[in-house]
Protein backbone atom coordinates (compact mmCIF):
# COMPACT_ATOMS: atom_id res chain seq x y z
CA UNK A 1 0.00 0.00 0.00
CA UNK A 2 1.49 3.31 -1.05
CA UNK A 3 0.47 6.83 -0.21
CA UNK A 4 -1.20 8.48 -3.19
CA UNK A 5 -0.84 12.17 -3.94
CA UNK A 6 -3.51 13.65 -6.15
CA UNK A 7 -1.93 15.99 -8.72
CA UNK A 8 -3.15 19.56 -8.97
CA UNK A 9 -4.11 20.40 -12.56
CA UNK A 10 -2.25 23.20 -14.31
CA UNK A 11 -2.90 25.11 -17.51
CA UNK A 12 -6.35 25.79 -19.01
CA UNK A 13 -8.17 23.17 -16.91
CA UNK A 14 -6.83 24.80 -13.69
CA UNK A 15 -8.08 28.23 -14.68
CA UNK A 16 -11.50 26.94 -15.71
CA UNK A 17 -11.03 28.41 -19.20
CA UNK A 18 -11.85 31.94 -18.03
CA UNK A 19 -8.26 32.97 -17.33
CA UNK A 20 -8.97 33.25 -13.59
CA UNK A 21 -7.26 30.80 -11.31
CA UNK A 22 -9.55 28.55 -9.26
CA UNK A 23 -8.57 28.69 -5.61
CA UNK A 24 -8.96 26.04 -2.95
CA UNK A 25 -11.48 26.26 -0.15
CA UNK A 26 -10.37 28.02 3.03
CA UNK A 27 -10.41 24.75 5.01
CA UNK A 28 -7.07 23.56 6.29
CA UNK A 29 -6.28 19.85 6.17
CA UNK A 30 -3.61 17.90 8.01
CA UNK A 31 -2.19 14.50 7.13
CA UNK A 32 -2.99 12.21 10.06
CA UNK A 33 -0.10 10.18 11.43
CA UNK A 34 -0.54 6.50 10.57
CA UNK A 35 1.02 3.17 11.48
CA UNK A 36 0.60 0.23 9.10
CA UNK A 37 1.13 -3.35 10.26
CA UNK A 38 1.10 -6.55 8.25
CA UNK A 39 -0.56 -9.61 9.75
CA UNK A 40 -1.11 -13.07 8.31
CA UNK A 41 -4.66 -12.01 7.31
CA UNK A 42 -3.82 -8.62 5.77
CA UNK A 43 -2.89 -5.09 6.77
CA UNK A 44 -3.95 -3.00 9.76
CA UNK A 45 -3.83 0.80 9.43
CA UNK A 46 -4.00 2.92 12.59
CA UNK A 47 -4.57 6.67 12.09
CA UNK A 48 -4.58 9.37 14.77
CA UNK A 49 -7.62 11.63 14.29
CA UNK A 50 -7.96 13.76 17.46
CA UNK A 51 -11.27 15.59 17.73
CA UNK A 52 -12.99 13.52 15.01
CA UNK A 53 -16.30 11.85 15.87
CA UNK A 54 -17.95 9.05 13.90
CA UNK A 55 -20.30 11.57 12.26
CA UNK A 56 -17.33 13.59 10.94
CA UNK A 57 -15.38 10.62 9.56
CA UNK A 58 -15.46 9.27 6.01
CA UNK A 59 -13.51 6.31 4.68
CA UNK A 60 -13.95 5.71 0.95
CA UNK A 61 -12.55 3.17 -1.48
CA UNK A 62 -12.79 4.11 -5.15
CA UNK A 63 -11.01 1.60 -7.34
CA UNK A 64 -7.46 1.45 -6.00
CA UNK A 65 -7.73 4.64 -3.94
CA UNK A 66 -8.43 4.61 -0.17
CA UNK A 67 -9.39 8.06 1.16
CA UNK A 68 -9.67 9.06 4.82
CA UNK A 69 -11.43 12.37 5.56
CA UNK A 70 -12.08 13.60 9.08
CA UNK A 71 -13.80 16.75 10.32
CA UNK A 72 -12.53 17.70 13.80
CA UNK A 73 -14.67 19.45 16.39
CA UNK A 74 -13.93 20.80 19.83
CA UNK A 75 -15.81 18.84 22.48
CA UNK A 76 -15.66 21.48 25.22
CA UNK A 77 -19.07 22.98 26.02
CA UNK A 78 -19.70 26.69 25.53
CA UNK A 79 -18.09 29.35 23.38
CA UNK A 80 -14.32 29.76 23.57
CA UNK A 81 -13.03 32.98 25.14
CA UNK A 82 -9.37 32.35 24.37
CA UNK A 83 -7.91 29.53 22.30
CA UNK A 84 -4.26 28.74 21.57
CA UNK A 85 -5.03 25.39 20.00
CA UNK A 86 -7.10 25.05 16.84
CA UNK A 87 -8.22 21.71 15.47
CA UNK A 88 -7.85 21.12 11.75
CA UNK A 89 -9.55 18.65 9.46
CA UNK A 90 -7.75 15.53 8.25
CA UNK A 91 -7.24 14.18 4.75
CA UNK A 92 -5.05 11.34 3.48
CA UNK A 93 -5.07 8.94 0.55
CA UNK A 94 -3.42 5.58 -0.06
CA UNK A 95 -3.15 3.46 -3.17
CA UNK A 96 -4.25 -0.16 -2.64
CA UNK A 97 -2.80 -3.08 -4.54
CA UNK A 98 -4.70 -6.07 -5.92
CA UNK A 99 -3.91 -8.17 -2.81
CA UNK A 100 -6.44 -6.26 -0.68
CA UNK A 101 -10.05 -7.51 -0.62
CA UNK A 102 -11.98 -4.23 -0.94
CA UNK A 103 -15.33 -5.85 -0.04
CA UNK A 104 -14.13 -6.93 3.42
CA UNK A 105 -12.46 -3.70 4.63
CA UNK A 106 -13.71 -2.72 8.09
CA UNK A 107 -13.20 0.41 10.19
CA UNK A 108 -13.42 1.20 13.91
CA UNK A 109 -13.00 4.59 15.61
CA UNK A 110 -12.14 4.62 19.31
CA UNK A 111 -10.85 7.59 21.35
CA UNK A 112 -9.68 9.47 18.24
CA UNK A 113 -7.84 6.51 16.72
CA UNK A 114 -9.11 4.96 13.49
CA UNK A 115 -8.34 1.27 12.95
CA UNK A 116 -8.79 -0.03 9.42
CA UNK A 117 -8.60 -3.77 8.77
CA UNK A 118 -7.56 -4.40 5.17
CA UNK A 119 -7.82 -8.19 4.64
CA UNK A 120 -5.89 -10.00 1.95
CA UNK A 121 -7.82 -11.44 -0.96
CA UNK A 122 -8.03 -15.24 -0.93
CA UNK A 123 -5.78 -15.48 -3.98
CA UNK A 124 -3.06 -13.49 -2.16
CA UNK A 125 -3.06 -15.63 1.01
CA UNK A 126 -0.32 -18.24 1.26
CA UNK A 127 -1.47 -21.83 1.14
CA UNK A 128 0.16 -25.15 1.73
CA UNK A 129 0.22 -27.69 -1.08
CA UNK A 130 -0.55 -31.26 -0.06
CA UNK A 131 2.05 -33.78 -1.16
CA UNK A 132 0.70 -37.16 -2.25
CA UNK A 133 2.76 -40.31 -1.99
CA UNK A 134 2.57 -42.58 -5.04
Amino acid sequence: MAEKTVPVPSGPERSGGSGREITRAQERHLRPAVDIYETSDGLVLMADLPGVAKEGLRVDVDGDLLTITGKANHVAPGDPIYREYELANFYRQFELNEEIDREKISAELKHGVLKLNLPKAEKAKPKQIEVKVA
